[in-house]
């Protein structure tokens, strides 16, 4: 059994800092605007650019990654909890998205 806390897009608060664990593209793509962007991959390397007394909500695509990040971000002493669904849960939910191309923000 997990002990990986999770919240749902509806959850969060409109001021609730985000940790987009996506790829390049995918960020490219469609992200929350004011997200913090850090690939899964490049996290541990990457880890001082997040401040530890902030609770961190962890989204990736689906949960998968972002479940991966929460565990060891709360592991390593920080606030986390995982975005329950993802970016396809927050295009679902019709909540505001931006693109770093010229085309309409989606989830890749």
């Amino acid at each position: 059994m997990s002990d990986v806390m999770s919240v749902s897009v509806n959850e969060l608060a409109a001021d609730a800092v985000i940790l987009d664990v996506r790829a390049d593209y995918e960020w490219e793509a469609g992200h929350v605007e004011g997200a913090i962007h850090i690939p899964l991959e490049q996290l541990p390397a990457r880890l001082d650019e997040l401040d530890p007394d902030t609770d961190l909500n962890v989204i990736c695509r689906t949960g998968g990654r972002s479940f991966r990040a929460t565990t060891w971000l709360n592991q390593n002493g920080y606030s986390a909890f995982n975005v329950i669904g993802g970016m396809g849960a927050w295009f679902e939910a019709d909540k505001p998205m931006i693109s770093s191309t010229e085309e309409t923000p989606r989830v890749l």
